[in-house]
């Protein structure tokens, strides 16, 4: 079924504007999935806050052209879907990765990060990284640990200070066991 020019056009702009608005892009190969199995990826993708799409190769490679990206031939090779991630590319990854794992359908072929082209290999990596709720808190945890460290050091002197100080009110208070 051909398609309309203009219908092209608004495809090749929609393609561009996800590139454009997107952390990481995914681009994958997807062979004998069901609509059913296809609506499920779609569903789960759209919860972890990004896009999956089955595209034409060569409308997406004039819309990674006009997204100013170069783009590897073999990447839009037999069937392709895109998975734009707007959110956080880590979770996609995962996401993706996983589902590629339990599916014989799918394969991971490469894609972007912060515009910058990355290898299958690479979107695994990715995809083992912490979430970033954990990535934060492990940040925020190395940050606060010498100011809590600072914190004690300084504390201590006052704390023996103190203990010193109970420990001759409680021989006064008690002067039998002196």
């Amino acid at each position: 079924m051909a398609i309309s020019k203009q219908r092209k056009e608004e495809l090749v702009t929609q393609y561009t504007d996800w590139m454009n608005r997107s952390k990481a892009m995914f681009i994958t190969e997807y062979k004998g999935m069901t609509m059913s199995q296809i609506d499920e990826l779609r569903r789960r993708v759209r919860e972890a806050g990004g896009e999956f799409h089955i595209v034409k190769n060569t409308l997406s490679q004039v819309a990674f052209k006009s997204a100013g990206l170069e783009v590897a031939p073999k990447l839009l090779e037999g069937s392709s879907a895109v998975v734009y991630a707007f959110q956080d590319a880590p979770a996609m990854a995962k996401l993706v990765s996983e589902f590629a794992r339990t599916s014989e359908f799918i394969k991971v072929k490469g894609g972007y990060l912060d515009k910058h082209q990355i290898a299958a290999k690479d979107v695994q990596a990715l995809a083992e990284l912490p979430p970033l709720p954990v990535m934060r808190a492990h940040l925020l945890g190395v940050i606060m640990a010498p100011a809590s460290k600072l914190a004690r050091t300084l504390a201590e002197p006052a704390r023996q200070v103190a203990a010193v100080l109970k420990a001759y009110a409680d021989q006064d208070a008690n002067p039998a066991t002196a």
